[in-house]
C-alpha cells in the first residue's frame, strides 16, 4: 500500500510546489518587471498618498464633485469586497423604479433629457470608475455651479479627460471619475 501512496503523494506535493508557489511567483515577477503599475493595482497616489484606483470606481456624492454611475455593490458603493452586477432584469419592477428615481433626481439637479444611459444603470461588476464623455458633459454646469467656476472652464476639462478607445477601435470613449475629480480639485481659477 505504501508503494501506491508514494507516488500520489509526491505527485500532490510536487503539483503544489509548481502550482501553488513558483508559477505565481514567477508571473508575478514578470508582472512586476513588465509593468509594475497594473500589477500593483493601477493605484493613483496624490502628494505621495493613495487615493484610489483607476480600476475601482468611488462615491462621490457631493455637488462639487462628477458623479459616478450607480453601484450595485449594495448599501456601500463601490465596495470591492461585495462586486457584483445587480442581476435585475429589463421587467424588473425595482430596476423601473430606481431608474425613474435616479432620472428624477438627475433631472433635478440640471441634467437635461435624454439622460445617458450609464447615469442609471450599474456596471456588470458594481465597480467601473468610468463614465460616458455624454454623462460627464451633462454634469459640469452643476459641478461649475457648486464650486463657482466658469461652465466652459469645466466643460473644457470634461473634454481633456475622455480617454479615447483602446487602439482606436476598442471599447468606448470614456471618463475616469476618479481622475476627473482630482483634476477638477487641481484646477485653479
Amino acid at each position: 500500500m505504501l508503494n501506491h501512496l508514494r507516488p500520489a503523494f509526491t505527485l500532490v506535493l510536487a503539483l503544489t510546489v509548481l502550482t501553488g508557489l513558483a508559477y505565481p511567483l514567477a508571473i508575478n515577477g514578470i508582472a512586476q518587471t513588465v509593468m509594475p503599475d497594473a500589477a500593483n493595482g493601477s493605484l493613483i497616489r496624490r502628494d505621495g498618498k493613495i487615493v484610489g484606483s483607476a480600476l475601482i470606481g468611488q462615491n462621490f456624492a457631493s455637488d462639487r464633485y462628477f458623479w459616478p454611475r450607480p453601484s450595485a455593490t449594495g448599501p456601500d458603493p463601490y465596495n470591492a469586497a461585495a462586486s457584483s452586477g445587480s442581476n435585475l432584469g429589463a421587467t424588473s419592477v425595482k430596476l423601473k423604479d430606481r431608474v425613474a428615481a435616479d432620472v428624477a433626481k438627475l433631472a433635478g439637479e440640471g441634467v437635461a433629457a435624454p439622460v445617458p444611459g450609464d447615469a442609471v444603470t450599474t456596471s456588470g461588476s458594481g465597480l467601473d470608475p468610468h463614465v460616458s464623455p455624454a454623462f460627464a458633459m451633462a454634469q459640469a454646469a452643476r459641478v461649475a455651479k457648486a464650486r463657482g467656476l466658469d461652465p466652459a472652464a469645466v466643460a473644457s476639462l470634461v473634454a481633456r479627460q475622455v480617454e479615447k478607445p483602446t487602439l482606436g477601435v476598442i471599447g468606448e470613449a470614456r471618463v475616469n471619475m476618479l481622475e476627473l475629480n482630482l483634476a477638477l480639485d487641481a484646477l485653479k481659477m
